[in-house]
C-alpha cells in the first residue's frame, strides 16, 4: 500500500502567497522600502544572524540589490577566535561527545571597545543607508533601524556542518569534523544565539528563511508571531528528519516513503522542537524556521502553566524512531540518573524513557537490565577489554534479553542497561536531552565515517543501576498496562512511565470517536494502528486536522480538549493512538 505518511506538514496560515515575498529582487525591493527615504535621509538595515546561516552568499545578495552607502559587518567587532576558544573551552571540554551546556550570553563574544568605536562610526553619519550585517547585528547600533532577522532550522544547520559549508560562533572552523562543530553548537553556539533570539523575537521587523538558499523567503515579523501564536492554539505537527545510522534498518522506507535507494534509515526525530522545523504555509509556499521558536514565543499557551513552571521554555516531551528493521542492534548504554546529570552537567533533569514497539519481526528482542547476580566489576572489566582490544563483549553473560512484539511497551528509567535488537521498529518515548547517552558497547562495529564510535564507559560505570536485573525488570518495566477508561466504540490504557519518569503515556484503541479532555500538560500523541484520523474541535476553535499511521502531532494546552475519530479508509476499523504527557 502506497505511504501517506506526511513528511512535510505545516500550519496554514495563509490561503495565499502574497505575503511571503520569494527570491532576493522581492526581498531587497521590500526592504528598500522599508529604509527608503531620499539620500538627505539616514536609513539603518540590520540583518542579523543565526549561527549556520550562509552569510557571505546572503550579504552579497542583498548588498547586489540595495547598493547600502555604508556596511557595518558584526565579525568586525567579536574577539578574536583565540579568547573566543578559551573562554568557551570550560562548556566545550576535551570530551569527544560531552560539554556543558553554556550560561554565555552573545554579548560575551564582542568586543565593548570594537561596539562602541562602531556605534560611534554609525551615530556620525547623516546621510545614506547603512547595512549591518552578521550574527549579533542589532547590538552594534542603538539607534533607529529596520531589523530582519534571518533564522536557521537546527537540523539544516548539520547537513551544512557535514558538507564544510559553515563555521561555528565567532571560529573559523569550517574544515573540521562534523562531531566537534556539533557538539560545540550544541553546548555553546545554539544556546548563545537562542538567548539572543529571544530578546529581539518582539521586534523583528522581517524574518528570513534562507534553509534552501536557492529560495529564500521573508515574512513581516508580525505575521510570524501571529503564525507562532496560532500554532500554540492548535494540533500541530513539526518537520521530521530521518538519517541513516550504522545499525539502521527497512521499515521508515516504506511507511514513511522515503529513498527506496537508500542503504538504510536509522533515526527519525518527529517531536523535538529544539531540532524540528515548522512550516508556516502562504497558500503553496512553505516558510521553514524553527519549532522551537513556538516555546519561546507563546511558552504557557503550548506547554500550561504547571509545564512551563517546572521546565521553563524548554519542550520536555521527545518522540522518535529508531529503525533497526534488517538492520542491527542499537549500542548496549545507559543514561545518567537526575543526580548524576545535574552534578555532572547542570542540567535539571535527565533521559529517562521507553521503547514503544510499533513494529517487529518473530526474531526481535529488547536487552532490558541485567542477569541476577551480576558482578559489577567483572562487567565493567570485560566493557573495557572490548573497548581496549575490540573484543567481543559477553553480553549473554550480563544483560537481559527480552522477546519483543508489535506494541509491547518497555520502560526505560534512567541507570537502566538497555538497547533495541534488530529486527524491531522503536518509537522512543522520553525526556529531551538526548544527547546524554553512555554507550557501553558498540558490536565491535564501525560508525559511517569508518571510525569506531565513541563509548563512554568511565561514565556508564558511576550510574548503572546494579539491582535492576530481570526480576525487578520483569516486574517494574515491562508492558505496565492497566486498563483506565472506557466507552461506546473505545478503550483506554495506562502504559507508564515508571514512578522515577516525570512522563505520562496512556494508549487508546478505538473504532469510534474519542474525546480527550484538557490536560494541564502539552501532549504529544502518535497514531500507532490504523491508516487515517481526524483530529476535531468540540468547540470549532481549530480546524479538523488529518494524521496517518505512525505521524506524530502535539496538542497544545490552548488548544482545548479534542475529540479523535478514524477517517477515510480507516472509518470503523480499529484504530489505536499513544500520548504522553507531563504528570502535574
Amino acid at each position: 500500500m502506497k505511504s501517506n505518511f506526511n513528511k512535510y506538514p505545516s500550519v496554514q496560515l495563509r490561503k495565499t502567497d502574497d505575503e511571503c515575498l520569494v527570491g532576493w529582487e522581492a526581498i531587497s525591493n521590500q526592504l528598500a522600502k522599508s529604509t527608503q527615504g531620499n539620500k538627505a535621509n539616514k536609513n539603518i538595515l540590520i540583518i542579523d544572524c543565526y549561527q549556520g546561516t550562509l552569510e557571505n552568499e546572503i550579504l552579497d545578495e542583498i548588498s547586489n540589490y540595495l547598493v547600502p552607502d555604508h556596511i557595518f559587518l558584526s565579525t568586525s567587532t567579536m574577539l578574536n577566535e583565540t579568547n573566543i576558544r578559551e573562554f568557551t573551552q570550560q562548556d566545550v571540554t576535551n570530551d569527544r561527545v560531552f560539554g556543558y551546556l553554556t550560561r554565555l550570553n552573545l554579548e560575551q563574544f564582542f568586543d565593548e571597545d570594537k561596539i562602541a568605536s562602531v556605534k560611534k562610526q554609525i551615530s556620525n553619519i547623516e546621510h545614506g543607508t547603512i547595512l549591518i550585517f552578521g550574527i549579533g547585528a542589532a547590538l552594534l547600533t542603538d539607534e533607529s533601524h529596520t531589523l530582519v532577522y534571518a533564522d536557521m532550522a537546527r537540523w539544516e544547520i548539520q547537513l551544512r556542518m557535514r558538507r564544510n559549508e559553515v563555521n561555528n560562533l565567532g571560529i573559523n572552523n569550517r574544515t573540521d569534523k562534523f562531531e566537534e562543530q556539533y557538539k560545540r553548537g550544541y553546548f555553546v553556539d545554539w544556546r548563545v544565539c537562542d538567548r539572543h533570539k529571544k530578546k529581539y523575537i518582539n521586534k523583528w521587523d522581517y524574518v528570513l528563511d534562507t534553509n534552501d538558499p536557492d529560495q529564500p523567503k521573508m515574512v513581516s515579523g508580525k505575521i510570524i508571531r501571529e503564525g507562532l501564536s496560532q500554532t500554540a492554539h492548535q494540533p500541530i505537527s513539526v518537520v521530521p528528519y530521518f538519517d541513516a545510522g550504522p545499525w539502521g534498518g527497512q521499515w521508515m522506507k516504506e511507511i514513511c516513503g522515503l529513498d527506496q535507494d537508500a542503504e538504510n534509515y536509522a533515526w527519525c526525530f518527529n517531536c523535538v522542537p529544539e531540532e524540528n522545523s515548522l512550516l508556516l504555509a502562504f497558500g503553496d509556499v512553505k516558510f521553514e524556521l524553527p519549532s522551537i521558536n513556538v516555546v519561546f514565543y507563546e511558552p504557557v499557551n503550548l506547554l500550561g502553566e504547571a509545564v512551563y513552571g517546572r521546565f521553563g521554555d524548554e519542550f520536555p516531551i521527545r518522540f522518535d524512531f529508531l529503525d533497526t528493521m534488517g538492520g542491527g542492534n542499537l549500542s548496549l548504554q545507559v543514561h545518567p540518573t537526575t543526580e548524576y546529570i545535574q552534578e555532572k552537567f547542570g542540567l535539571h533533569y535527565t533521559q529517562d524513557e521507553s521503547y514503544y514497539m510499533l513494529d517487529t519481526k518473530e526474531d526481535a528482542v529488547v536487552y532490558l537490565g541485567l542477569k541476577e547476580n551480576v558482578d559489577g566489576d567483572s562487567m565493567i572489566s570485560d566493557l573495557k577489554k572490548s573497548q581496549a582490544n575490540n573484543n567481543k563483549f559477553p553480553d549473554e553473560k550480563y544483560v537481559e534479553k527480552w522477546h519483543a512484539k508489535k506494541h509491547d511497551h518497555f520502560l526505560i528509567p534512567a541507570g537502566t542497561v538497555h538497547c533495541s535488537g534488530s529486527n524491531g521498529m522503536v518509537l522512543e518515548i522520553s525526556s529531551t536531552p538526548y544527547i546524554f547517552t553512555f554507550k557501553l558497547w558498540d558490536w565491535g562495529r564501525l560508525g559511517l565515517d569508518g571510525k569506531p564510535r565513541p563509548i563512554n564507559i568511565e561514565h556508564g560505570e558511576n550510574v548503572i543501576q546494579w539491582d535492576r536485573t530481570k526480576k525487578w525488570t520483569k516486574e517494574n518495566l515491562i508492558n505496565k498496562v492497566e486498563p483506565y477508561e472506557a466507552g461506546n466504540g473505545w478503550e483506554s490504557e495506562k502504559t507508564g512511565l515508571h514512578e522515577r519518569e516525570f512522563i505520562e503515556t496512556h494508549r487508546h484503541w478505538f473504532t469510534k470517536s474519542v474525546y480527550h479532555k484538557k490536560e494541564k500538560s502539552v501532549q504529544v500523541f502518535n497514531v500507532i494502528e490504523g491508516r487515517e484520523i481526524i483530529v476535531k474541535s468540540p468547540t470549532n476553535y481549530f480546524e479538523p486536522m488529518i494524521f496517518h499511521y505512525a505521524e506524530t502531532f502535539i496538542i497544545p494546552v490552548a488548544a482545548g480538549d479534542i475529540i479523535i475519530s478514524p477517517h477515510g479508509e480507516s472509518v470503523e476499523q480499529k484504530c489505536g493512538t499513544i500520548k504522553a504527557f507531563v504528570r502535574t
